[in-house]
């Protein structure tokens, strides 16, 4: 039986064609069951303080097997990435960065949080989500 995989994905909202296209790609590939738990500009956490969203966005990470921060250069300077990717760490949830298509540098933020940093392919993301998620092999070591 497939397994399903919790999934927080670390995004800029004025990037968010790079979030829609890493869900796409993980929702088609066979055999991969993903649920996606951040929040985006078509279902937002409905409020402006900033306290309220963070407890929120704690608790998707937190119910999260793993977070993938899309390491476009960008998220370097993202204060909401840095936070996420810090409360990923702090809550002891692996984090994973994914290079989008035709970048050569890549956050350093997201690189000093990530595990390990693959290439936009669907295998590799997919390798490194079982290889890393929590309850994986990786995880326990």
């Amino acid at each position: 039986m497939a397994r399903n995989y919790k999934i927080f994905v670390s995004h800029s909202w004025a990037y968010n064609q790079d979030l829609r296209n890493l869900q796409n790609l993980l929702e088609n590939r066979g055999y991969f069951k993903v649920e996606f738990q951040e929040s985006t500009p078509n279902n937002p956490i409905d409020s402006e303080n900033s306290a309220y969203i963070k407890r929120r966005l704690k608790e998707k990470i937190d119910a999260s097997d793993i977070v993938l921060g899309i390491a476009g250069i960008y998220a370097s300077y993202s204060d909401w990435i840095a936070w996420e990717l810090a409360t990923a760490q702090i809550l002891s949830v692996p984090v994973i960065g994914v290079i989008p298509r035709g970048q050569e540098r890549i956050s350093s933020v997201v690189n000093k949080y990530s595990l390990i940093n693959v290439r936009w392919n669907t295998e590799s993301i997919v390798d490194a989500i079982r290889a890393y998620a929590k309850g994986s092999k990786a995880w326990y070591q």
